[in-house]
């Protein structure tokens, strides 16, 4: 089976919802900020200038991500990222951040921040793995539930 990563389509958007929302609450809670971005995100994500991808095996979705542009300053937010639970450890995650990655330096972003949280052990190896520094967490930060801050610079080269 070959996994697909394809760009928004509406007619997932349900997917990209009911994943996020699995995956909030198993890990914390959901905010009522989340329940309006999952519930809207072509308001939200993609009418800013931002995309979300998703991971398609067979006929089934069974991931999704999202890069959201930066309000005050150059690149992207990498954001809204779960994995269906019965498709988890099968590395669909990596797949999406390596597809994230690749996107950003040929659309020539500045860099890629994301928010996460320090529980998420597996989470935060992976991040390093693949290139990601920690970065001071602003004072009012976007996320109640986050508590690191990375950021991957992408070279001009």
């Amino acid at each position: 089976m070959s996994l697909e990563i394809i760009p928004f389509d509406k007619k997932y958007s349900n997917r990209f919802y009911d994943l996020n929302i699995e995956w909030l609450k198993t890990y914390f809670y959901v905010e009522p900020f989340d329940e309006e971005v999952l519930s809207k995100p072509e308001n939200y994500i993609i009418n800013k200038g931002g995309y979300i991808f998703f991971a398609k095996l067979e006929n089934e979705i069974v991931g999704t991500v999202a890069l959201m542009p930066l309000k005050n300053e150059e690149g992207f937010e990498l954001t809204k990222m779960a994995v269906s639970p019965n498709h988890r450890g099968h590395k669909i995650g990596q797949q999406l951040m390596q597809y994230c990655i690749e996107f950003a330096k040929t659309e020539k972003f500045k860099r890629l921040l994301l928010y996460s949280n320090t529980i998420l052990e597996n989470a935060i190896y992976i991040y390093r793995k693949f290139g990601f520094i920690e970065i001071p967490v602003e004072e009012n930060s976007p996320y109640k539930r986050s508590n690191i801050k990375m950021e991957y610079p992408i070279n001009d080269d």
